[in-house]
């Protein structure tokens, strides 16, 4: 039997591969298999039992993600900013004003109204969640403000230095998934806080690819996908999101999907930030399957394909159903053909 091997196909290559196995096609015998019964072909090569695997080289980009920007409410003075680069967890103030933090809390609902006694919603609820991991206990977490949350607000606000009201007043946090990255300040110490004061990311870094959309069927959630980084190096990746509304491109630009590829072992990216990279994406393995060269398929006059099979000096035509095209291999099936069987290439 046969050793079986993997090949791996070139998605871009596909059409290209497969055009370049029609122009074989004219050397098999013009298109009539029939015509090569009784001569030898030049060369054999074997039906090989293989996997044939999809695959495309794209461009990425690892940075730590979008950007999300951070704007402020009220009156007063910009009394401190945080670094680019500064990571803030929940708790640690994103930036203060008139020397009053504003910290970060970890929820989806930003503090659209005030929260006091008497207010019930699921803001309410993500702000007893914080306060409770933040060490503040002392009231049932549900999505009622009660006289309890609002002792343990005053204890949160001691703590933070700021006035002790027992109400959180919109502007008063600022509400994110997570941890944040300072990306870049927006104002300025002795400025007002009014508009956008600084843009965030996540924490952990991701590969950005714009994706053509000629490829989007290789882009699947979960899928695990291979990333070269600028020093040769490599890393894994898996694929987190896949845009569903497309990009136009402009004359000289395809039409793109934006894809989102996580990193588990960050310590692989080494110290790269906005560089650029090279990401394989893997679609459909085909295991166990018969490939045959691409030059080895004959036209048939109905439009499908045929392969010559050599045995003791003797040619038999086979019609076969193609599946894959790899670059040089292609997936055939048809009755009369096995692994180990000699066919006709050219020379």
């Amino acid at each position: 039997m046969a050793r079986a091997r993997t090949a791996v196909l070139s998605a871009a290559g596909v059409a290209v591969v497969g055009g370049a196995g029609l122009a074989t096609i004219g050397l098999g015998g013009g298109g009539d298999p029939a015509a090569a019964r009784g001569s030898l072909p030049p060369a054999t090569a074997p039906v090989e039992r293989t996997t044939l695997v999809e695959t495309q080289d794209v461009d990425g980009t690892l940075g730590y993600g979008g950007t999300r920007t951070v704007a402020g409410a009220g009156r007063g003075t910009l009394t401190w900013l945080p670094r680019a680069g500064s990571v803030i967890s929940r708790g640690e103030p994103v930036y203060k004003v008139d020397d009053e933090p504003v910290p970060l809390l970890y929820g989806r609902l930003p503090l659209y109204r005030t929260l006091a006694p008497g207010t019930e919603g699921a803001d309410v609820e993500q702000l007893e969640r914080n306060l409770h991991a933040l060490g503040h206990t002392g009231f049932t977490v549900d999505d009622a403000y009660s006289a309890a949350t609002a002792a343990a607000v005053r204890r949160w606000q001691d703590d933070l230095g700021m006035r002790e009201t027992g109400r959180v007043a919109p502007g008063a946090a600022v509400v994110a998934s997570g941890r944040i990255r300072v990306a870049e300040r927006k104002a300025h110490v002795g400025g007002g806080p009014g508009g956008t004061i600084l843009t965030c990311t996540g924490t952990r870094r991701v590969v950005s690819v714009d994706l053509d959309v000629r490829y989007q069927r290789l882009a699947k959630k979960g899928a695990e996908v291979g990333i070269e980084l600028p020093s040769g190096g490599t890393a894994e990746g898996r694929i987190t999101s896949v845009g569903k509304v497309a990009k136009e491109g402009g004359a000289d630009r395809p039409t793109t999907i934006a894809v989102t590829i996580a990193v588990g072992d960050q310590r692989s990216l080494g110290s790269y930030d906005k560089a650029p990279v090279r990401v394989r994406l893997t679609a459909n393995r085909h295991r166990g399957v018969l490939a045959v060269p691409v030059g080895a398929l004959l036209a048939r006059g109905d439009g499908g394909y045929a392969v010559q099979v050599v045995r003791d000096g003797r040619v038999r035509t086979v019609p076969v159903e193609t599946g894959v095209f790899t670059a040089g291999m292609v997936e055939v099936s048809g009755a009369g053909l096995a692994e180990g069987m000699q066919v006709g290439v050219p020379a």
